[in-house]
């Protein structure tokens, strides 16, 4: 995947809003972590990889929310 590049605002931004989203996305990543320590070898793909995927779109969905809410709040001026 290619590098974005961003101002010096934009990336203080990013990065603010990486930090208000990261609780959140650690606690799912945990959750990831132990769906996979939970399953046997012959498990790791198929359903989970569709419980994995179903994880990783509600990570992204609150990084979504997350970066909405704040340009609503008017944290976040302009487009990225």
């Amino acid at each position: 995947m290619a590098k974005i590049e961003l101002t010096a605002e934009q990336e203080a931004e990013a990065q603010r809003l990486a930090k208000l989203a990261g609780q959140k996305v650690q606690e799912e990543l945990l959750q990831m972590y132990r769906l996979m320590m939970s399953k046997v070898d012959g498990q790791l793909l198929g359903q989970t990889e569709f419980e994995m995927r179903d994880r990783v779109h509600k990570v992204a969905a609150h990084v979504i929310e997350t970066a909405l809410n704040e340009r609503k709040k008017g944290g976040t001026k302009g487009g990225a």
